[in-house]
């Protein structure tokens, strides 16, 4: 496997992410900002943030897929979420728990980075990734 994950001795442990990705592979695959559209440019689950993050992962599943990658070679996920108060913490882990359970996911480095608004009114998450493959 190209990419180990580690949590550091001594820090929080977030069940989310962890702190340190290792990767070792040659190919570098950067996926754009993934949003909850479907394949037509539909946006699913409107107004439901759980919903929408595991749209995301949907579609980054697509994307990896179609670089000859999984969750597994992933080394980092940058979050973007509008209008992102702490409250939404738990909407947002429950869409991290529903694509678990569709995926086999890794808990990469990960940042959630609250912003205004995104590309469209309705597109509350939107995540880029980069993985590592040989």
């Amino acid at each position: 496997m190209a990419v180990s994950l580690i949590n550091p001795d001594g820090h929080v442990q977030v069940p989310l992410y962890h702190h340190v990705a290792v990767a070792s592979g040659s190919r570098q695959v950067h996926i754009a900002g993934q949003v909850a559209w479907d394949g037509n440019g539909e946006l699913v689950a409107p107004g439901d943030l759980a919903g929408q993050v595991a749209q995301v992962y949907r579609n980054v599943a697509a994307a990896l897929d179609a670089a000859g990658a999984t969750f597994h070679d992933v080394v980092r996920f940058t979050w973007y979420a509008a209008g992102w108060k702490r409250e939404m913490y738990d909407a947002f882990n429950a869409g991290v728990e529903q694509a678990a359970r569709e995926f086999d996911i890794a808990r990469p480095p990960a940042a959630l980075i609250g912003v205004d608004v995104l590309f469209e009114p309705g597109i509350l998450v939107e995540a880029e990734v980069t993985a590592i493959i040989d």
